[in-house]
C-alpha cells in the first residue's frame, strides 16, 4: 500500500448473515464512495442509502464524511420496533403484573 491509499471496511448484517468487505481506496474517499466501491449494494439490493442510516465505528455519519485508514463503515437496517414503544409496553405489562400479585393465598 502506498501513502496515497487507505484500507477501510464496509459492514452490513442481517439476522442470519453478515458481510464485511475490506477495500483499498484513495485517501480522500467518502463514506458513500466506499460503500459503492465495495460492491455491497449489488449483493444486498434492499440497501437504500437515502433510507438506511450509516455509521463509522458505531457513530452516525453522513454520506459525504471522509474516511481515515482502518475505518469501518456500518450500514444499519431500519428498526423493526420503536425502542421507546417497546419500553412503554414492558413498563405497562410490569405494572399489570404487580397489581395482580395479591390473589395468591399465603399460609403462615
Amino acid at each position: 500500500m502506498d501513502a496515497s491509499e487507505i484500507t477501510v471496511e464496509i459492514a452490513y448484517a442481517l439476522p442470519n448473515e453478515q458481510l464485511i468487505v475490506p477495500i483499498k481506496a484513495a485517501k480522500n474517499i467518502t463514506v458513500e464512495q466506499a460503500i459503492k466501491a465495495s460492491g455491497i449494494l449489488q449483493k444486498f439490493p434492499e440497501i437504500d442509502l437515502a433510507i438506511n442510516k450509516i455509521g463509522v465505528f458505531g457513530k452516525l455519519a453522513k454520506l459525504d464524511t471522509p474516511l481515515r485508514h482502518l475505518d469501518r463503515v456500518e450500514i444499519y437496517r431500519p428498526l423493526i420496533a420503536d425502542p421507546k414503544e417497546v419500553r412503554k409496553q414492558r413498563a405497562a405489562d410490569g405494572k399489570i403484573m404487580k397489581k395482580g400479585g395479591g390473589d395468591l393465598a399465603v399460609d403462615i
